[in-house]
């Protein structure tokens, strides 16, 4: 599985609106065949900076998303919207999506 992780630091005017404007890539994302997941969470340090965790299920599917339409159209027009250029992990792991944490778990 590809594991992405990235950190969109957005223009302090788009932060507040910034999940309704990545919605139609969001949803065009999730909707790929090989997309694992696609999720968006905001900094609990920095009220204008977002973490998109993603996954693919492997290497080809990761290059579909690259090469799609809907990643182009975000691609063309975040610089517009961002402070600066985003922060990113990128590796291959074992496995096909979350697994349950073996530490912890609900008590009863």
């Amino acid at each position: 599985m590809i594991f992405i992780a990235v950190k969109f630091t957005v223009r302090p005017e788009y932060s507040a609106g910034w999940i309704e404007r990545v919605e139609e890539f969001t949803s065009s994302t999730r909707a790929e065949e090989g997309n694992v997941f696609f999720e968006w969470s905001r900094s609990v340090d920095d009220p204008h900076q977002y973490v998109l965790l993603e996954a693919f299920r492997d290497g080809e599917a990761g290059a579909r998303h690259v090469e799609s339409e809907h990643f182009k159209t975000a691609m063309a027009w975040m610089p517009d919207f961002i402070s600066r250029t985003p922060e990113i992990v990128n590796v291959e792991v074992p496995g096909t999506g979350w697994s349950a944490m073996a530490e912890l778990s609900p008590r009863g």
